[in-house]
């Protein structure tokens, strides 16, 4: 059986460059605090499938993740299993007695979709300096294409883990264990190379679609390839959609792919 479980929400990132998830820009927003990263609370929703699955969940796995409200750090929260079978199950996680923050449907295909290959995107240099998004720049990316970015997972990335008390992850990301990369550092790569095309401070995570391929082993480089797939105003939030191409830098295999979207632009900026 698919277990839910509890635990306490930790946000690995509040002097991240997205304000957002720091005390002061958040509450100008009107939130209580920094928001603990999507990314984040999306490998708390994730956490059953690899309890359960394990390496079969991260070399074939899918799911997608919704986020409706933000967690705070050092809160308490639960993910329940609202629904299973022996290749699915949907979950919702939640602050004790509270409505969903997000919900996930996530799925173990017999088989994987045919992966994505490597287009060769250029990768940018560590001095690469992005214009601000607006619609002229992600117009500007789909036409003619985005910079592609290299992301290393080891024991020094702050995504290592997402509980303070790394013993309460699964062995396989443990970095006293397997050291497999987790849920929160994969998702988190079509963050960060997002934000690494396009500047935007603050902005949110909202949903991704994604399909595991292979496990990321530690002290692993991975090139990370971006499309822009759309971008739109609604009630004065603006809007993208991106697909992100995830690869092994020593064999250009895809080890996953992620549909990110998020609001870049919050009303009132």
């Amino acid at each position: 059986m698919i277990r839910g479980w509890q635990s306490v929400a930790f946000n690995q990132a509040p002097d991240s460059a997205n304000q957002i998830h720091g005390d002061e820009v958040a509450r100008q927003y009107g939130f209580r605090g920094g928001l603990v990263p999507g990314v984040t609370i999306s490998a708390y929703l994730l956490h059953p499938a690899v309890e359960f699955w394990g390496l079969d969940f991260l070399n074939r796995g899918a799911a997608h993740v919704r986020v409706s409200s933000p967690l705070y750090d050092e809160e308490a929260f639960s993910v329940r299993i609202l629904e299973q079978d022996a290749t699915a199950y949907r979950a919702e996680i939640s602050q004790t007695g509270d409505t969903p923050s997000a919900t996930a449907e996530v799925t173990l295909p017999e088989l994987a979709p045919a992966a994505p290959l490597r287009r060769g995107d250029p990768v940018a240099g560590r001095d690469f300096q992005p214009p601000r998004a607006s619609f002229e720049t992600f117009e500007r990316l789909r036409d003619d294409g985005c910079q592609a970015f290299r992301y290393r997972w080891n024991d020094r990335h702050n995504m290592r883990a997402y509980v303070r008390d790394e013993t309460l992850m699964p062995e396989l990301h443990r970095m006293d264990g397997q050291g497999y990369a987790n849920m929160g550092f994969l998702l988190g790569c079509s963050n960060w190379v997002l934000a690494s095309n396009a500047q935007m401070n603050p902005w949110v995570h909202l949903e991704t679609r994604s399909q595991n391929y292979r496990a990321v082993p530690r002290d692993a480089s991975l090139i990370a390839e971006m499309i822009v797939r759309d971008f739109w105003e609604k009630k004065g939030h603006e809007f993208v959609d991106v697909d992100v191409h995830l690869f092994d830098e020593a064999d250009d295999d895809c080890v996953g792919t992620i549909n990110l979207r998020a609001i870049y632009r919050l009303r009132g900026l």
